[in-house]
């Protein structure tokens, strides 16, 4: 079965790499809403949680979202013919010079990122605008696609730090002045993390990422790969850095409170499939 899994995701980034962009660009969204009408429970996740935010039940910011996704397929797929001649195609910068200044200190960069936008983009644009980094990703369960994945992420020059061994590796990189990118935004069960207030609801945060920017002293800076409707590509947008206070709890809110904030302006590019609430604080009843 998982032999037949990775020849299957062979074949979908074999189909979005070699045709012209603009007919991968429309088999992606094919892919895409295969995926939403095989997998309906997901939809019906994803309204929920609009509901939840306030933002009501919306389809069309759930099919926004499944067209982000065709997107990010499309430029995963390609990341093997994507390279410093020809990046600026795909994405460019706002808000680089706070990563300059936060390089300027010597303690290394944190970057708070989330599913929201082009994650995978971001980072492997970054090492070939800037200069590689470090990502914290979570191994899939099919060791044959987490392979080919993590070489993917690798080809821009990143570095891939396994989430289950993570903080030695991030600190290590940390005190040589390096840049990690960890995503911030899932569910964690209690004894992982906080409870934060997110969309008006308490929602489970990690709080090792406050831990360890804390520890370390290393500059924090919220950082997304957004799409641009007019300009038809990516925009790696850098917000401004915030210092940690050492408080766990509420400097795990201030940057979900961030983090919430750019979701409201791009509400069709988070992944509102998952089940953001799910962990509920003793004695509430579930949310789904």
């Amino acid at each position: 079965m998982r032999a037949l899994e990775y020849c299957l995701v062979r074949l979908i980034l074999a189909t979005l790499r070699y045709p012209p962009l603009g007919l991968a660009m429309r088999i992606g969204a094919l892919y895409a809403h295969l995926f939403d009408l095989a997998a309906p429970r997901l939809r019906k996740v994803a309204l929920r949680n609009l509901e939840l935010a306030g933002l009501g039940a919306r389809p069309d910011i759930v099919d926004g979202v499944f067209e982000s996704i065709s997107r990010i397929l499309v430029t995963f797929a390609r990341f093997p013919d994507i390279g410093r001649n020809n990046i600026r195609d795909w994405i460019d910068y706002q808000g680089l010079e706070y990563y300059k200044q936060a390089k300027s200190r010597g303690k290394g960069v944190l970057f708070a990122t989330a599913h929201l936008g082009n994650w995978e983009l971001s980072a492997f644009a970054h090492a070939l605008m800037t200069e590689p980094m470090h990502v914290v990703v979570r191994p899939l369960d099919n060791s044959k696609i987490d392979d080919l994945v993590e070489t993917r992420r690798q080809m821009s020059g990143n570095t891939v730090i396994s989430k289950k061994d993570a903080a030695r590796a991030i600190l290590k990189a940390l005190r040589a002045n390096d840049a990690v990118g960890i995503l911030v935004d899932q569910n964690s069960m209690p004894e992982e993390g906080v409870f934060i207030d997110f969309f008006g609801h308490k929602a489970c945060s990690n709080s090792a990422f406050a831990r360890i920017a804390a520890y370390s002293g290393a500059t924090v800076i919220p950082g997304f790969a957004l799409w641009s409707k007019t300009d038809r590509r990516y925009v790696l947008r850098f917000y401004e850095p915030f210092e940690t206070t050492g408080d766990m709890a509420a400097d795990t809110q201030r940057l979900h409170s961030a983090l919430e904030q750019v979701i409201r302006e791009y509400p069709d590019q988070w992944l509102w499939i998952h089940k953001r609430w799910k962990t509920r604080p003793p004695g509430e009843a579930s949310l789904y």
